[in-house]
């Protein structure tokens, strides 16, 4: 079996010889001094049996968020367009009148798009049943992952950032606050925290300024102190651009029981509720009633919020649901050989695959620039191509693509999802090109500078789509 096997790679890799680099794309990787070989690119039409260019295609590298492709496709088409996660409100105890004795669960089953607006629904349906006070605790059954916790800081140091999120079974508004800035009339900045628990405390010395609103995100610094188990004071200063109006940051500041907890009480005071206990993890009972239950948007527009704006903590919950659903447990190990059978039965067996999270968000993650080539021509002539490659950024017109290749002839004719980390940057897609070709495009940066490589990766975009 080893023997066939490497064959085949020896056959694949003989069939997709490096070809030469594009005058352009090679003169703006000279220009910021990246070296050819730091780079893999795989370029086939879809309707061809050969690529284009197969510069290093072979090489296994790191994608950053272009893994979301593999993660992605995956979920369409092992768990469906459709398919849908619920999140349940279950109680043990009994009710009289509009008074709860007993705890209240919540059970989450990975809902990568539980927002405040959909949980603020659910409790609403719970109240509409009555129940007003709730003398019992509040039971979060997280059961339906097996994942090993993680340290949000472990990857680069920054755990407050949306980005380093861990999923959740039960993960509500994507465990962050919302910081809301206001330009006020008399020059200050009013900060708005939502929610606002009374154990975080703001410190607000962010100033007003009247410069253009471009990068503001750049210009406010917080600084967060925790105190006991969870205090919070997040200290925001620095300038703010008056230009900008009003604006939102994200940060995520408080373990996931404690993030809960803050939301369900504002809402359920909100609501007109009380809940005199307290707050703990927790199995609903075998036999514990259901009160109220509430199901996602279907996966095909989930997986547009994943690939368009690059979501990290629902790739994460994605990858986890496909091995609960379809493998033994709610874990990454268990989803990665779920996702490897997958594709070898569709004979796309990637050996040097390595798939941490499924987001990217990872430095051992790696895949080949071919291999991902290989991946996409299969959406393409699958029948979810429709699903897939709607789900990804056009380029110039949305996503992480929004603000590239303005003015240029591939301006719209492009569906390109991006990925960036520290030492890489890559693109993974599809271009409709002047003559109503559709091309796969790969194009992976690994490097120290490759944070400079954007123009050759746009060039190579352009070059695809104008080519005779």
């Amino acid at each position: 079996m080893n023997r066939i096997w490497l064959l085949l790679v020896l056959m694949w890799t003989v069939s997709v010889q490096a070809a030469p680099l594009p005058t352009a794309v090679a003169k703006a990787l000279r220009e910021v001094g990246i070296p050819p070989a730091s780079v893999g690119v795989f370029v086939q039409d879809v309707a061809a049996r050969k690529p284009l260019i197969a510069h290093q295609a072979n090489r296994s590298m790191s994608p950053a968020s272009t893994m979301k492709l593999v993660t992605t496709y995956a979920g369409l088409e092992l768990l469906g367009p459709a398919y849908t996660w619920k999140t349940e409100v279950l109680t043990g105890g009994t009710v009289a009148g509009d008074v709860l004795t007993g705890d209240l669960v919540v059970k989450g089953y990975g809902d990568p798009a539980l927002t405040l607006e959909s949980f603020w629904n659910l409790l609403r349906d719970v109240r509409g049943l009555g129940i007003r006070e709730i003398h019992g605790d509040l039971v979060l059954d997280n059961s339906y992952f097996q994942a090993t916790p993680g340290d949000p800081g472990s990857f680069d140091n920054e755990p407050y950032r949306p980005y380093n999120v861990m999923p959740e079974a039960l993960l509500v508004n994507f465990k962050t606050v919302r910081f809301r800035l206001v330009p006020e009339a008399e020059g200050g900045v009013r900060i708005i925290a939502d929610p606002g628990p009374a154990r975080l405390r703001i410190v607000n010395r962010l100033q007003l300024d009247d410069g253009p609103c471009n990068d503001w995100r750049e210009g406010v610094l917080t600084e967060i102190s925790r105190y006991g188990n969870d205090a919070v004071t997040v200290l925001v200063s620095g300038s703010y651009p008056s230009a900008c109006g009003d604006k939102s940051l994200y940060l995520s500041l408080f373990n996931n029981t404690g993030h809960v907890d803050a939301l369900f009480r504002q809402l359920w005071q909100e609501l007109g509720g009380t809940l005199v206990g307290g707050v703990h993890e927790g199995v609903a009972a075998p036999g514990a009633r259901l009160l109220a239950s509430r199901e996602s948007r279907a996966l095909a527009e989930v997986v547009r919020d994943i690939n368009k704006f690059s979501n990290n903590v629902m790739a994460r919950q994605l990858l986890l649901t496909i091995g609960r659903e379809i493998g033994s447990e709610g874990s990454a190990r268990v989803a990665g050989q779920v996702v490897d059978k997958w594709l070898a039965e569709r004979g796309m067996a990637f050996p040097e695959m390595e798939i941490e999270n499924g987001s990217g968000l990872s430095r051992t993650e790696h895949i080949s620039p071919a291999h991902l080539g290989s991946l996409l021509l299969n959406a393409w002539r699958g029948p979810l191509m429709a699903e897939f490659v709607s789900s990804l950024p056009i380029a110039a017109v949305d996503g992480t693509m929004k603000k590239r290749l303005h003015d240029q002839g591939v301006a719209g004719h492009a569906h390109i999802k991006t990925g960036s980390l520290r030492g890489v940057k890559a693109i993974a897609g599809y271009v409709h090109d002047h003559k109503g070709r559709s091309v796969v495009v790969v194009f992976f940066i690994n490097h120290p500078d490759a944070s400079t490589g954007q123009a050759a990766q746009d060039a190579l975009l352009e070059w695809v789509y104008s080519r005779n």
